[in-house]
């Protein structure tokens, strides 16, 4: 018992002793708690009595703040969501590989593999949207403002009192009053009659393409079951406010790709077409001349002329019909490292080695000369007088960073005017060598656009692969409007624009024609 009142005591004693020992060490760790409060308040009000520590402390918000508002910036001026290389370009959101950063949302988003067609978060899809919003955010401001000037401080008023107080001659004058009505010309949908109305709405527009007069609009539509189909559009009864045409048809059908297309003038001046047709199969390319006659409807069916002729030139990039008198009835086809000048009345070709394929073409029309443009960026001219075995027949050469696409040679055969696959559109002089001028804005990464010179009414027009249509002065190289797609952007439906200062003919208006899908629109002075 005695034993048992001891071991009872011992106990009571070790817990007392651990309650008063778990006491004390509570009580010191709060006095060192508040002993370290003390010293952080005391330190803090010690930083802000002392002035150095307020000059830095303050430095260091703001160099907080910089470094957070050009993120916080780009979440509100960006609209649309947009890739992560394109958002790192214009704020500080770092580029994350597989993820794009979407602005409004203001968090990342991972782009899953494109293996699936449903997987909507692609780059491609991505960038679609922005463009398609871009899109539409230009053609609610073009539908919003009636007039626009593309020049600061220049409207019609200033333009007539500079010219009544002889500020400005005769050439100067009509140059930017051209100017001013393309800043102002408005969208209007073109009615199409044809004897076969569900081929319109079925049909798609490959390319348009101008005669010289402007009076007809040679076409290329691509079929839905497949294949090709020509057509001739009469612009006589383009006329405002109605703006109704008639589309002339032919029973002839190709399933071959048109590579180039050119008026030709055999009997008289833009009587025929020329076309280069890419071979398939077992079946070689080919150059046909078609008579436009043959387009006609008032000729009886049984009297419709055939077709004129065909030549084998297999893989032809591109064509161009001469109007000089030394290379009469003459047409030339660019090859694969080749160019070939083919007469129709006696069938004769001269062929002319080139390191490069040729992209373009155009004849002079005084100077006997043939000008190329080649997929190495090089741009050289022909003298036509000189056989294929001799040398020296390089007349001229110029040099792009890209392959070229187009070459327009200007009236006074002084100039050039070129545009290669970078996007990059340059005037040169003929008798330098040098670029004299350079046309900022054009969009192309690898397709075969074609670049159009009037130089009449001084203006460059140019559709790019981003589906946009710019027209630039060509007398100062500014850019005096952007027009957007009527239809959503697409690779597959790049624009084909014709452009003239008379619009069916000697008494037609001035304007824009541009084809996309199944429809026609014609911008037109107003």
């Amino acid at each position: 018992m005695k034993e048992l009142s001891r071991s009872k005591q011992k106990r009571k004693v070790c817990t007392h002793a651990f309650v008063c020992n778990f006491l004390s060490f509570s009580l010191l760790a709060a006095e060192m708690h508040k002993s370290r409060g003390q010293s952080r308040r005391h330190g803090r009000r010690s930083h802000r009595h002392n002035p150095w520590f307020r000059q830095h402390g303050s430095n260091e918000r703001n160099n907080t703040r910089v470094q957070q508002s050009p993120q916080g910036s780009s979440h509100s001026d960006d609209e649309a969501p947009s890739t992560s290389s394109s958002t790192a370009g214009s704020s500080s959101v770092p580029d994350l590989p597989g993820y794009y950063f979407d602005p409004e949302k203001k968090r990342y988003f991972r782009l899953l593999p494109g293996h699936n067609n449903c997987n909507p978060l692609t780059k491609e899809s991505i960038r679609q949207k922005e463009m398609e919003s871009k899109r539409l955010q230009l053609l609610e401001e073009e539908d919003k403002q009636g007039k626009k000037t593309a020049r600061l401080g220049f409207n019609a008023s200033s333009l007539l009192q500079k010219s009544k107080l002889g500020f400005l001659n005769v050439t100067s004058y009509c140059r930017l009053a051209h100017e001013l009505r393309v800043s102002c010309m408005q969208r209007k949908k073109v009615q199409i009659q044809s004897s076969d109305p569900s081929a319109l709405a079925s049909d798609r527009f490959n390319l348009i393409l101008a005669d010289t007069n402007s009076d007809r609009l040679f076409t290329v539509n691509d079929v839905k079951v497949g294949g090709s189909k020509y057509g001739i559009i009469n612009l006589r009864g383009l006329k405002t406010p109605t703006l109704r045409v008639h589309m002339h048809e032919n029973l002839y059908f190709t399933n071959r790709k048109v590579n180039a297309v050119s008026w030709a003038s055999l009997n008289h001046l833009d009587s025929h077409i020329l076309l280069c047709l890419m071979g398939i199969a077992e079946t070689p390319g080919c150059a046909t001349l078609l008579p436009a006659s043959l387009f006609v409807s008032s000729h009886p069916a049984g009297d419709r002329p055939g077709m004129l002729c065909s030549f084998r030139i297999p893989g032809a990039w591109s064509c161009a019909w001469s109007l000089n008198i030394q290379a009469n009835n003459c047409f030339s086809t660019g090859l694969s490292r080749r160019v070939l000048v083919t007469s129709v009345v006696t069938g004769h070709r001269q062929s002319f080695g080139t390191s490069s394929d040729v992209l373009a073409q155009q004849f002079a029309v005084m100077a006997p000369l043939l000008f190329n443009g080649c997929r190495s960026g090089e741009i050289f001219a022909i003298d036509l007088r000189c056989r294929n075995q001799g040398k020296g027949w390089k007349a001229t050469r110029l040099l792009h960073d890209s392959a070229v696409t187009s070459v327009q040679i200007l009236q006074e055969e002084q100039c050039l005017m070129a545009s290669d696959m970078a996007g990059t559109i340059k005037l040169w002089d003929l008798r330098t060598t040098k670029c004299i001028r350079q046309y900022e804005g054009h969009v192309n990464e690898y397709a075969h656009l074609p670049l159009h010179v009037h130089e009449e009414e001084g203006i460059v027009v140019a559709v790019g692969q981003d589906c946009y249509t710019r027209i630039w002065s060509l007398h100062d190289a500014q850019l005096l409007r952007t027009i957007p797609s009527p239809h959503p952007t697409s690779k597959a439906d790049i624009p084909s624009v014709a452009f003239s200062s008379r619009l069916g003919g000697f008494r037609g208006a001035p304007g824009l024609l541009m084809a996309i899908r199944q429809d026609l629109y014609c911008f037109s002075y107003s």
